[in-house]
């Protein structure tokens, strides 16, 4: 079964702080929960979302220009990102698959573990893509992602924050010219636009951790399809929701 809300107390406050930008107090939330919980996959795969987040909004990858304009897909220049956040990204992705390995050989049923296991693959994915420019590897990364997640889901449906790995891969790489989708269809990836958007719906309405990421994307495709008043009523909601965030006051005042 998910993670409880009595559970995730937690890990519940360090995703609210990283949505809000307050990076340090959802490291020391994070790091709290893995005192707290050592055996746990989820402390360290949370703790590394905090740090990609981090890099994401100093080097400001998640403006919604970024996906309107693809200019930084298509370059192959890398970013240069923060040594220390990258080295302690990787240490905590490595833990998290550590501590994720071992349950799953005992109890290969256990939601939480292997939906550890999808998120590191989906932030690792998003590394290599966004910051080092590393399509390949991140592509496979992506896929790896849904498959599993398409594994967990099918013996726990109700886990929403899951359906974001299919979701994000089928919207975003949908985007893609078609002799592209050609090529990542041959190499096992899946395109599909409509399906994409229906699952990142479900996270965005039930999901857990992953809600407000959910919601930010069907923003971006809102606003990809020329559909304003969506974007706006969700950008809004996430606005009141995180306040110090002033990546979705930013992108209102585009609206305006």
């Amino acid at each position: 079964m998910p993670v409880t809300a009595q559970q995730t107390q937690g890990l519940d406050l360090g995703y609210q702080q990283m949505y809000n930008l307050e990076f340090d107090a959802a490291h020391k939330t994070f790091a709290e929960w893995m005192r707290q919980h050592p055996e746990d996959p989820l402390g360290p795969v949370s703790n590394a979302a905090a740090y990609l987040f981090s890099e994401f909004d100093r080097l400001h990858i998640l403006q919604s220009e970024f996906f309107l304009h693809d200019d930084n897909f298509r370059t192959s220049q890398k970013l240069k990102p923060d040594a220390a956040a990258q080295q302690a990204f990787q240490r905590e992705l490595a833990r998290t698959q550590e501590l994720a390995g071992r349950i799953v050989a005992r109890s290969p049923g256990d939601s939480n573990a292997v939906f550890a296991q999808v998120l590191a693959l989906g932030l690792q994915s998003d590394y290599d893509a966004l910051i080092e420019k590393r399509y390949l590897s991140s592509l496979n990364a992506t896929k790896d992602s849904r498959l599993l997640a398409e594994k967990l889901l099918r013996a726990d449906p109700n886990f929403a924050d899951a359906w974001l790995a299919i979701g994000v891969e089928n919207y975003l790489l949908s985007l893609k010219p078609l002799p592209v989708r050609w090529f990542l269809q041959w190499n096992g990836n899946a395109t599909n636009k409509e399906l994409g958007l229906e699952k990142l719906k479900i996270t965005a309405e039930k999901g857990r951790f992953l809600q407000p990421f959910a919601r930010l994307l069907l923003a971006v495709a809102a606003l990809r399809d020329k559909n304003r008043e969506l974007a706006r009523t969700l950008l809004q909601s996430l606005s009141r929701q995180f306040p110090h965030n002033h990546l979705y006051a930013e992108e209102l005042a585009r609206l305006r």
